[in-house]
Order: structure tokens, then sequence, then C-alpha cells
């Protein structure tokens, strides 16, 4: 790469990524939002809802689209043609060595957010730990904040200047050169991947999942190369570079912005109080968000106009960003229902999930009546945690299959309490959601550190007894 890179540049050919950029805004924006319908059945989001209904696929179709909405922004968008000219597939000799070359190009760049996301998940451990401080929260919320305050345009993050010129000098012509290139470009493009990029490695680390960070940073990098190779490999023609590109930086800034609230509401649980449950507060947050987008949430640019441009602009992030969190509570939140205490008869023998609330009181009785036990760590602030409770513990054959299970839900909200930190090391848990699973003579069969549905559920405590 050289630094000419930062000159924007477009190529024309007879065929142009026009249709593929709206699609990718469009299918970025579905992604991206808490939920692509008002389903209060459902408190799952979307990349929720398709990496666990639809599994890796469905999560290799989240992150490969949000890689490629990351690359319509202003700080990718120009180095496309560019750099294609770089590592020579403008000038290769045959169509075969152009794609290979532009091929070259993005495995570099899926070898660096791979290696990046697998890190994320492999220290997940220490992350869902730090997550149950509240000044964790609060930090991350304002790393949030400050990533979005970057999108639209407060600041720009950026390697120094010394450093980028070494960076723009790596590679050249050839596959390894080409490879070299994809690894420091995302680098050089730092001030629009990396807030991005920084929301998914806290997601990432919050999830614990080594497959799953190898599978968004494979696909996240896939997309974010492929108009890279589009054009290495086929010639494809760019749309020119415009204000579009500014827009799309203000919908990842807006993101970002409702992204810290949902953190911050960790350290805050009283936020939650803001929306319900039920299809009133659905609405009026998807209202919000139309009204803020209207305003000028996206489309207008600071340097549009005078003071009562900014001000709309200003006026309309808030709306979104309000919208945008009030429509994601009242999605994620399941309704409150009332704790079962009492084992609830089905038929003559069988027995229903019911569930206890001191943890003593039910590793006792398990002990007692030589029964296998479960526990789950639960916490207000855990999303996780309401999602098995709401798609998995309250599944019928759930509650049928665990009848004979000891149940007892400790609540770890206060971190605080030696109590609680007491319980937590005698068990060993270090982030949560966490749900460990004992037979009946007190050996540990299963232990769940992420979300998973009835069915997986279900195949790990077939035998246990």
């Amino acid at each position: 790469m050289r630094p000419a890179f930062r000159r924007a540049h477009a190529l024309s050919a007879p065929r142009s990524l026009a249709p593929l950029a709206l699609a990718a805004l469009a299918l970025g924006v579905l992604l991206l939002s808490p939920s692509a319908a008002f389903a209060a059945e459902d408190s799952r989001d979307l990349f929720t809802r398709l990496r666990e209904d639809y599994g890796l696929i469905g999560g290799a179709v989240g992150a490969f689209a949000g890689g490629l909405l990351t690359c319509l922004t202003p700080c990718v968008y120009p180095m496309i043609a560019i750099t294609v000219s770089v590592f020579g597939a403008k000038q290769a000799s045959s169509r075969k060595q152009a794609v290979l070359l532009s091929l070259s190009f993005v495995m570099g760049i899926a070898v660096l957010f791979t290696t990046l996301l697998v890190g994320a998940a492999l220290t997940g451990g220490l992350f869902g730990s730090a997550l149950q401080k509240w000044w964790v929260n609060v930090g991350i919320a304002l790393v949030m904040g400050a990533m979005a305050a970057s999108m639209f345009g407060a600041f720009e993050l950026t390697l120094p200047d010394s450093l980028m010129q070494r960076l723009s000098s790596v590679g050249g012509v050839g596959y390894g050169g080409a490879f070299a290139l994809g690894l420091v470009s995302s680098l050089i493009a730092a001030p629009c991947t990396g807030p991005v990029l920084t929301g998914v490695l806290l997601w990432i680390g919050k999830t614990q999942s080594v497959v799953l960070g190898a599978l968004v940073g494979f696909c996240y990098a896939l997309g974010l190369g492929l108009p890279f190779f589009l054009v290495g490999a086929f010639a494809v023609g760019l749309p020119k570079s415009g204000k579009w590109m500014v827009s799309v930086k203000s919908f990842f800034g807006t993101v970002l912005l409702v992204c810290a609230l949902y953190f911050l509401r960790y350290a805050i649980p009283a936020m939650t109080k803001v929306a319900r449950h039920d299809t009133m507060f659905m609405v009026a947050g998807g209202g919000a968000i139309l009204f803020g987008i209207l305003l000028g949430a996206v489309h207008l640019d600071w340097s549009d106009g005078g003071l009562g441009v900014k001000i709309r602009k200003a006026l309309g992030i808030a709306a979104a960003t309000a919208g945008g969190f009030v429509l994601w509570i009242s999605i994620e939140l399941p309704p409150e229902t009332p704790h079962i205490v009492a084992t609830v008869e089905t038929a003559p023998g069988k027995k229903l999930l019911a569930w206890e609330h001191s943890e003593k009181d039910a590793t006792e009785r398990a002990q007692r009546e030589k029964r296998p036990l479960m526990v789950d760590f639960t916490a207000d602030w855990c999303g996780a945690c309401k999602e098995f409770t709401k798609h998995t513990f309250s599944d019928p054959r759930v509650m049928e299959k665990a009848g004979n299970f000891v149940a007892v839900k400790f609540d770890a909200t206060d971190d605080e309490d030696p109590q609680v930190d007491q319980v937590k090391k005698k068990y060993g848990v270090v982030g949560l959601p966490t749900v460990v699973i004992y037979d009946s003579n007190g050996k540990e069969r299963q232990r769940f550190t992420e979300f998973v549905p009835a069915e997986k559920f279900l195949k790990a405590i077939e035998g246990i007894d």
C-alpha cells in the first residue's frame, strides 16, 4: 500500500457495485437492529436468532453483512481501487492470476481479524468476570461512546505518521505482497474499522466462544474484503465516493451509542424501567428511531450548514439512540414471571422442573434424596440468563425432562456480597451465564457458560440421573 491510498479513487467499468452497496446497507440495518419485527414473543435480536436457529450459517451471514457495511465507510471505500492496483490485480496476465492475487489480499485481512477475535474469545473468562463489576460496564459504555464520537467526526483513531509510512510500504506485487497488504490494510483503515471492531471484540469476549470468534472474524473479513475481490478479480466498477459514506459512519455511530446505553444499564439497572415488554413500547421505540432518522441523524453532516443543521443532527442522533435503546430493552427483556417454588405434578409419578432459591437447602436435599442437581447462576444484568429462563427452562420438554432434578436459581447480581462470592468460588463460576449440572452421586456432568436452546439442553442432560 502506498500513501496515495488516502485519495478517493473510482474505477469505471460496465458493471457497478451500487446495487451491492444498497443491499449491504439495508441488510446491515436489519442485522444490527435489535429485532427485524415487533414480535413480542421472541426477545432475541436478529443476529442471535440467526445464530441460534440456523447455527453457524446464521452467525456467518450476520458477520459477513457487518463487514460489508463497514467497507462502505469513507476510510475504506476510497482505498479499494488504488489498493487493487498496488498488489497487481489490474496488471494480471490472466483472470486466474487476478483471482488468486485478490484472494491472497482478502486472506490477509481474514488472518488478522480471525486472530483478534479468537484472542478475545480465549480471554472471555476474564471479561465475563469483569463484567460483574459496575465500574467495568461504565468504562465499556464510555469506550463505546468515544468510538461513536469518532464515527461522527469528533476525532480520528489513526496510527502515528511514522508507523503509517512503514505500513504503507508493506506488500507489493505478487501473492505474498498481496497477503501482507491485506494484513496491514485494516490497520491503516482503523478510523472506521476500529470503532466497529471494538464493539465486536467486546461482544465476542462476553460470549467466550472460540468457534464463534473464529467464525465472526473470518466472515467479517470476507464481507470487508468482498468489494476488493470483485474489483481485483473481475474489474467490477465502483460507484463514486460521496456523502453517502458519511451516512454509513453516522449509522454506525448511532448503533454504538445504543450499545453504550445497553452496557450502562448493567451498572444502572433502573434504566430498564424506561420500557416494558409490550407492543406499545416497541412501537414507541421504532417511532423514535424513524423520527431521529428523518430529523437528520444519518443523512445530515455537521458541515452541511450552520447551527440549525448541527442542532437537527444532534437531536436526530439523540432520538434515534433513545428509540433504539427502548426498542432493544422492550424486545429483549422477558415479561416477569412468578418463581415456581413447589413441584408441579403432571401425572402419577411425573414431576415438572421446579426452582428453589436457597443453594444450601437445594444441595442438602439433592444429597439426601440422591437426586441430580442443577444450579443456575443468574443476575439482573445478564441477558443470556434471561434467555435461558424464557427460551430453555420454560420449554415443556425441558420442564418434564428435568423434573427429577433438584434445581436452584442463585442470584449473583450483587457481586459485592461475600456470600455471593463464596458460592461462586465453590462452583468455579467465572462469568455469567453459568448453569452447572451434577448427577445423583455429586459428580459434575455438564457446564453451560453461554445460552443454549432447548433442543441442545435436552441432549446434554440425557441420561443424567
